[in-house]
């Protein structure tokens, strides 16, 4: 397999398996802690290879999201593509760091990511959460760490690049 089509294969996989966690089913209790596992395999993907994952994908992935929730269309677009830019600008700086201390870069990206999709339910008049929904962001923040490293160890098995 030619290693252009192995990259994008890893990567969709990659998008793929979080679509897949953030369908999946459980308790309604637990919807407030389930992190954002799309905006967290796309922020590493912009830290990770920035020239091949960028504001496209960020824009692709988040209306995929707006079908996948049914919500307004350009809504959580808007949203990844901005985390997708603030990636790509700052991406030099953040990959210096250890990821432990890269999970407060992801927490900031994640609460901006919050606030836009709140801002505009706010401006179409629909009702918002309440503060339980940030809890998403801070368990976001913890599982970073482990996120990084189990991806970082995939980009390397199938060379990556």
């Amino acid at each position: 397999m030619a290693p252009s089509t192995r990259n994008k294969l890893v990567i969709t996989a990659s998008f793929i398996a979080a679509f897949i966690l953030i369908s999946i089913p459980g308790p309604k209790w637990a919807d407030q802690f389930r992190p954002d596992w799309v905006s967290l395999v796309l922020i590493y993907w912009c830290l990770a290879i920035p020239q091949r994952v960028g504001v496209g994908v960020g824009w692709t992935v988040g209306l995929m999201l707006d079908v996948l929730y049914g919500s307004l269309l350009g809504q959580h677009a808007l949203a990844k593509t901005i985390i997708a830019f603030l990636t790509l600008k700052l991406y030099l700086r953040v990959r210096m760091f250890p990821p432990w201390q890269q999970a407060f870069f992801v927490f900031l990206l994640l609460a901006i990511n919050q606030l836009i999709i709140l801002w505009i339910k706010g401006i179409i008049g629909q009702p918002t959460e309440t503060l339980t929904r940030w809890t998403s962001i801070i368990v976001g923040m913890v599982v970073w760490p482990w996120l990084f490293v189990i991806l970082r160890k995939v980009r390397r098995h199938y060379h990556v690049s």
